[in-house]
């Protein structure tokens, strides 16, 4: 039985976004956060210290955004933009532009370029090391079969998901066509999709109230493991009331995930087992976004209202950082019938 976790929801930090939180996202070097927010702001928070050290405002919401080192960032706007800020001296400048909102954004250490993903149905790739000018920083542009809903990252790999549930796989060291064209498992429209910390696949979570569990290996015994699993949803009155799952982070350590949804939970699943190890109380409102600190001790959680249900009253924004514990994320050993005597 999933244990259900009654430690309150964290620690809400003082400052936050005025309007819905599009993504957070811890630093690899500290506990430093960053957060996007449609409010047209990026805020850069010290998550041990309850301090807000920075605010840049851009020209339209803020869709996504991520840190390079502990002294720059990026951010993807709503205003087309792709920025640079950098934070010790509160300056930013337009690293380029998209053909319409830019929706993700990622850095890869491993080709020291910023990826972006755009509704433009384009890919673009970024070398922030290039002087100013779009025609100097921009390496190269990717069309991608539909608009562009979400990127992520291990090592070399790239994994782009878009409108029509296609799922494009890349090699980030031969852009020129994808290592795999695939379509999402799931029958619903793509919300988030995020790779294994160890490199072998991808989590990849529905409006439908279902997260799939896939791996890059296409041959059949690499297929055989992928499997896809219901969430976030509840039975009333003898009915199915489902909501979308809109985050998915692996934990750096454990390699185990959490998933938040628009019913304001936030689950802990050990992929490997195919079991839910927790359930935290349940939140004001959706869980918008989700990050965990670079050694797993604290998890980011958006609290923030997703629009899924159209206008209406709904509790403020909020980011709360909860202390993580080991038992609530570590997979629990399988235990094995003792054999008869």
């Amino acid at each position: 039985m999933t244990a259900i976790i009654q430690q309150g929801a964290g620690r809400e930090l003082s400052n936050p976004p005025s309007d819905g939180i599009s993504n957070l996202r811890f630093s690899n070097h500290s506990d430093h956060l960053l957060v996007s927010s449609w409010d047209r702001s990026v805020r850069l928070y010290d998550a041990s210290a309850n301090a807000l050290r920075g605010e840049f405002m851009h020209g339209g919401p803020v869709l996504d955004c991520c840190f390079h080192d502990d002294s720059s960032g990026f951010s993807a706007s709503a205003d087309n933009t792709v920025r640079r800020l950098v934070f010790s001296y509160g300056k930013e400048d337009i690293l380029g532009r998209h053909d319409a909102p830019v929706r993700c954004i990622e850095y890869s250490y491993a080709a020291g370029q910023v990826i972006t993903g755009s509704w433009d149905k384009t890919l673009k790739c970024w070398d922030p090391r290039g002087a100013s000018g779009q025609e100097r920083t921009l390496v190269g542009t990717y069309t991608q079969p539909e608009r562009v809903y979400s990127l992520s990252l291990v090592g070399n790999r790239l994994v782009v998901a878009t409108a029509g549930r296609h799922v494009n796989v890349y090699d980030l060291r031969n852009m020129s066509q994808p290592e795999q064209r695939r379509e999402s498992s799931l029958k619903y429209q793509t919300r988030c999709v995020r790779c294994y910390p160890n490199g072998t696949g991808f989590a990849l979570s529905s409006v439908e109230g279902r997260v799939a569990m896939e791996f890059f290996d296409l041959s059949e015994a690499g297929q055989a493991k992928k499997y896809a699993f219901k969430c976030h949803r509840k039975s009333e009155a003898g009915r199915d009331i489902v909501y979308p799952v809109n985050a998915i982070a692996f934990h750096p350590i454990y390699g185990t995930f959490a998933t938040g949804g628009c019913d304001g939970f936030v689950n802990i699943w050990d992929g490997n087992n195919k079991k839910r190890l927790f359930q935290y109380s349940k939140y004001p409102t959706s869980i918008a976004a989700l990050s965990f600190s670079r050694d797993g001790r604290l998890l980011a959680v958006a609290s923030s209202y997703t629009y899924e249900e159209g206008e209406k009253p709904h509790e403020p924004d909020a980011i709360f950082v909860r202390s993580v514990n080991e038992n609530e994320v570590k997979p629990k050993p399988k235990v094995y019938p003792n054999p008869p005597a």
